[in-house]
């Protein structure tokens, strides 16, 4: 019987046998890549394909693919045991997939291609996220930017509450300097299985903690279903001074208090929201490395404007929402708010 998508957790691992940039634009979670064509041998045998003839491709890929799968019975498949049972996945489910899983059959593993390959499992991660983020109960996180959201989400999923920390899956913080030091974004497809994950593992029956993010993040959007579901929800509201926002923006931001160069270019993006005078002042205070007080007049002039704006629009203050004051946005400040939060939902 051909394996569906929704039969992946029955096996002991999922081998995606696509090359690596295939792989690395999407593939299942937890996959494990072994491609049978390289890159540049799958580039060959498709220019064989097109200016030769299929022959001559398949005749070429086939010796490729017998070459790389060889090399992964001897490393990748060579410690498994007899009972091993794995999914074998290509780009639909033909050959690719089928060379690895008649091979490994042969051996005695009860290995298995996947019906329709990483095209099936795609199509099912956009429709479950047209429909999984309805099913659950959002707890927004709102305030400020430096109030210490991220912080508190990661002391919330210490307590063992569902928590989808959707700037970790997107790789980025989520604002104009949110970008991290050395670490692309991943692909829209990869931010959507990320979800698409998280919320398979949630139980509906349990609360969904999230940050209230922005339809996008740097250069990722959150599925509409999901920012539908969050823009519906009550927040809890963390009201937070400024000097401790500050204190927490220049210990998270501290990757940029080395580069006035970068900060600067990354403000001159705002020159047409804010005037050129207003960003040759604020670049000025980044050139004489015045972190606190560039920060502040940031916080004050832009984001807490930007913020409120943002929040009257999509978050709208509602008679559900809970407000929390704090002061200590340490680690244990938060895990104390996470528990106070906890409590009083």
């Amino acid at each position: 019987m051909p394996v569906t998508v929704d039969e992946l957790t029955a096996f002991d691992e999922i081998i995606d046998v696509r090359s690596p940039s295939e792989f690395a634009e999407d593939h299942i979670p937890g996959a494990t890549n072994l491609p049978v064509l390289s890159d540049a041998e799958r580039a060959r045998v498709g220019t064989l394909y097109k200016q030769v003839s299929s022959f001559a491709a398949k005749k070429i890929g086939a010796a490729l693919v017998a070459r790389n799968i060889a090399q992964h019975l001897d490393t990748w498949f060579a410690d498994k045991p007899k009972l091993y049972r794995p999914l074998v996945v290509c780009w639909r489910g033909g050959s690719r997939s089928g060379s690895l899983t008649h091979i490994l059959q042969k051996i005695g593993f009860a290995a298995m291609q996947l019906d329709g390959g990483y095209k099936a499992y795609r199509r099912h991660v956009v429709a479950e996220l047209a429909r999984l983020p309805a099913l659950f109960a959002y707890r927004v996180v709102s305030g400020p930017t430096g109030s210490g959201k991220s912080r508190l989400l990661l002391a919330l999923a210490s307590e063992g509450v569902q928590v989808l920390d959707l700037e970790v899956l997107a790789a980025h913080r989520g604002s104009l300097l949110g970008a991290l030091p050395g670490q692309a974004q991943p692909s829209q497809k990869s931010f959507e299985s990320a979800i698409w994950s998280a919320l398979n593992g949630f139980d509906p029956a349990l609360p969904v903690f999230v940050e209230s993010e922005s339809k996008k993040i740097g250069a990722l959007r959150v599925p509409d279903a999901l920012i539908t579901a969050m823009h519906a929800s009550p927040c809890l509201r963390l009201e937070v001074p400024l000097a401790a926002r500050v204190q927490l923006l220049t210990e998270d931001y501290a990757h940029f208090l080395h580069d006035p160069e970068t900060i600067n270019r990354q403000l001159g993006f705002l020159t047409a929201l804010r005037g050129s005078e207003i960003i040759a002042a604020w670049q000025a205070l980044a050139t004489r490395q015045a972190w606190p007080e560039l920060v502040a007049v940031l916080l004050e002039q832009h984001y807490d404007p930007a913020y409120l704006k943002s929040l009257s629009r999509n978050y709208t203050p509602s008679a559900a929402d809970l407000a929390f004051p704090t002061e200590d946005l340490s680690a244990n400040g938060m895990l104390l708010l996470a528990r106070g939060i906890l409590a009083a939902t």
